[in-house]
């Protein structure tokens, strides 16, 4: 981990701050050999804190999707779905690309930094 990430900020805005520099980031628990999403200060579940940051591959597999109906002028459909990363740990996001609606479980996708509701976040594209 950057000098400059650790100690200061908590894995939230580390994650962010990783972001603001083009990676996507998750943390993985060294004495288990385990990745996890969302970030924290300990692993789920065990409480272990010997944890690392490593650049996510960006690859992984639909696992659930909906499309989300909105009008036209509130910014159209959009897609939201859960994505199982191929190192293990699932995260919600959108799919993009396509149309919401057309999203299918079992998709492989490849993850994005880009910008939503004016913040940086991680978007897959179906592959």
């Amino acid at each position: 981990m950057p000098e400059k990430l650790q100690g200061s900020v908590g894995p939230e805005q580390q994650f962010k701050n990783y972001l603001s520099e083009g990676k996507f980031m998750i943390q993985r628990c060294k004495s288990l050999n385990k990745f996890f999403f969302h970030p924290r200060v300990a692993f789920p579940g065990t409480g272990e804190r010997d944890l690392e940051w490593v650049e996510a591959s960006g690859i992984g597999t639909v696992h659930s999707t909906t499309c989300n109906r909105r009008l036209p002028e509130r910014g159209g459909d959009f897609n939201l779905s859960l994505i199982t990363l191929d190192e293990g740990p699932r995260m919600m996001a959108r799919v993009e690309g396509i149309e919401p609606d057309k999203v299918e479980i079992g998709q492989k996708v490849k993850a994005r930094i880009s910008s939503l509701n004016g913040e940086l976040a991680i978007i897959f594209d179906i592959l």
